[in-house]
C-alpha cells in the first residue's frame, strides 16, 4: 500500500464538503437535500463510483462548480467519495439535510479552509484516511477572544 497528499483545489469564494457514501443513489438523493434545504444554492457534486462502470457521476446548479468537483474527484479518486463545492452557502446550512441522507456514511470535512486529503491506494483502489483541515493552533483564546467569538456567533444569529 501508498500514501499521498492530495492538495484540494478550491474555486475562489467555495466551501468544501467532502464526504463517503455508499451508493449511485447518492447523487440524486444528495441533490435533492441540497436544493430542498436552500433553493437558490449554488453548488457542484462529484461522486467516485466504486463498482461496475467505476464512473464519477455528477450533478450541481453551477456548471463552473460541477467540472470543479469533477476535476477534484478525479486527482482523488477514492471509491464512494463526494465532494461538493458551494458558493453563496455555509455548510452549516446543509449539513443537517446531507446527513440525513441514508446513504451517506462518514462526512470528513466542511471547511472554507486549504484541504488536503490523505489517500491509500492498494491493488484494489482509494480510500479516504483523513484530511488535513486548515492550519494548526498557534495559541489559546483569552477572555478577550472568548467575547469575540460569542458576539460574533449572535451577531450572525447563531446563537441568542
Amino acid at each position: 500500500m501508498k500514501t499521498e497528499l492530495v492538495k484540494v483545489e478550491t474555486p475562489k469564494d467555495c466551501n468544501t464538503i467532502l464526504l463517503t457514501s455508499h451508493f449511485i443513489k447518492t447523487v440524486e438523493d444528495l441533490h435533492n437535500a441540497l436544493v430542498n434545504e436552500v433553493s437558490e444554492i449554488k453548488f457542484g457534486l462529484a461522486f467516485c463510483e466504486a463498482s461496475g462502470t467505476c464512473l464519477i457521476r455528477k450533478t450541481g446548479t453551477e456548471q463552473e462548480l460541477v467540472d470543479a468537483a469533477v476535476g477534484e474527484a478525479q486527482k482523488l479518486g477514492c471509491g464512494h467519495s463526494v465532494i461538493i463545492f458551494l458558493r453563496g452557502t455555509w455548510p452549516i446550512q446543509v449539513m443537517k439535510a446531507i446527513k440525513s441522507v441514508e446513504e451517506v456514511c462518514t462526512v470528513h470535512c466542511a471547511t472554507a479552509n486549504s484541504l488536503e486529503v490523505i489517500v491509500a491506494e492498494s491493488e484494489q483502489g482509494r480510500g479516504i484516511l483523513g484530511v488535513i483541515d486548515g492550519s494548526k493552533p498557534k495559541g489559546i483564546e483569552t477572555d478577550k477572544d472568548i467575547r469575540e467569538r460569542k458576539e460574533l456567533l449572535r451577531k450572525l444569529g447563531y446563537k441568542l
